[in-house]
């Protein structure tokens, strides 16, 4: 599907990494991108978001590339949108609907698609721009619409009840997870996550600490459902549950941290987070920056975390280590593709686990406020 991307400069931010992220969504999604609009803007127009002059521009754009698609940067709001369909007279995405429609074709598992299908619903029910009848179609049709309803009332309660169904899903699968956690941590089996920017590598990583076969590719978003696999590390740190996850995005939308809140529940529960870099990205600290935003947002920013700078082969960089003021081990330099420096975070993980049963084995009474908090270290320098 041939594709403009449409992206406004208001001066905040790497807008050159920002529009080459758009690229990777557009490709991801599976559209072609055929020609980049840009423009600076000091606030968004509140018809057309560009302005009407750029949207002449898109126009122009359209007809010359024969283009079936355009895509913004941002988030529309749904009279935006509108007017864009009508004045463009092809289909236009956000970037929030474009990251929805990546995960609404990456997920796998039963509760993945789930996830997606609430989230898109909640995204979509603002805008019922097309009709909703395939909605009407699943729930027998004829009979269904109540006395004075318009098609729109009709659509939005038939969106309504399947949102609250979906909720009602998610929620039992939730409480089965916790319950599966509640388990692990009676045998006090040490959890780790793998957190970090999408494409940062997480899966490569896995995969080569746990054998596991995890779907990778070089896109963004290849990853949506959480993968675990239980390893043994020696007699030192015994059994580890290693966790992979969906990765992050700048301006995630809301609605995808909220309805894969069940996905991340088991990076809110890790005994450890390795946060993985991409170590040859020019923009790696603003990544950084994102990620542990959306580990705020989803109450897991106090979970002790380990830098791991991956892709050291691409940013020419040595394996090593390096520790904070504690004598704790705050960042890891590796190369998850070639295995360089695996050892290093290996014994990272053996320390921490070590480190957590040490607190776990002092009397409650006496386990020092402190204890954990030295242990917990931040580092974006």
């Amino acid at each position: 599907m041939r594709a403009a991307l449409v992206g406004v400069d208001f001066g905040q931010g790497d807008f050159d990494a920002s529009i080459e992220e758009l690229m990777l969504l557009a490709r991801s999604a599976g559209a072609e991108p055929v020609t980049t609009v840009t423009g600076k803007r000091s606030s968004p127009d509140a018809a057309y978001f560009v302005g009407s002059g750029k949207a002449d521009e898109i126009g122009h754009a359209v007809v010359d590339h024969q283009l079936e698609i355009v895509i913004f940067n941002h988030a529309l709001s749904p009279a935006q949108q509108r007017n864009l369909e009508k004045r463009l007279n092809v289909r236009v995405l956000d970037r929030t609907s474009l990251i929805l429609d990546i995960f609404a074709q990456r997920a796998q598992s039963h509760e993945g698609k789930l996830q997606v299908e609430l989230a898109q619903l909640q995204h979509l029910s603002t805008r019922l721009i097309r009709g909703w009848t395939h909605l009407e179609r699943q729930k027998g049709g004829i009979g269904l619409r109540g006395p004075g309803e318009t098609q729109l009332e009709t659509d939005r309660r038939l969106i309504g009840e399947r949102v609250k169904a979906l909720r009602a899903r998610l929620a039992k699968l939730r409480k089965q997870h916790e319950t599966q956690r509640r388990a692990r941590n009676r045998n006090q089996t040490f959890s780790v996550s793998l957190v970090g920017y999408t494409n940062a590598g997480k899966s490569t990583l896995f995969n080569t600490m746990t054998k596991a076969g995890v779907y990778v590719a070089d896109q963004l978003f290849a990853t949506l459902d959480t993968t675990s696999r239980r390893i043994y590390m020696g007699e030192e740190a015994g059994n580890v549950v290693i966790s992979d996850t969906v990765g992050f995005v700048r301006e995630l939308p809301h609605q995808l941290v909220a309805a894969f809140r069940a996905t991340l529940e088991e990076t809110i529960h890790a005994d450890l987070l390795l946060h993985v870099v991409d170590a040859s990205s020019p923009v790696r600290m603003e990544q950084i920056e994102q990620v542990n935003e959306v580990l705020r947002e989803i109450g897991a920013d106090h979970i002790p975390q380990i830098l791991v700078w991956n892709k050291i082969d691409a940013a020419a960089l040595e394996p090593g280590i390096e520790r904070d003021e504690h004598d704790k081990i705050s960042r890891v330099f590796l190369s998850a593709r070639t295995g360089v420096g695996l050892d290093l975070l290996r014994g990272a993980i053996t320390e921490a686990a070590q480190h957590q049963r040490a607190v776990n084995a002092l009397p409650k009474d006496d386990t020092p406020a402190d204890a954990i908090s030295t242990f917990i270290h931040v580092g974006t320098h």
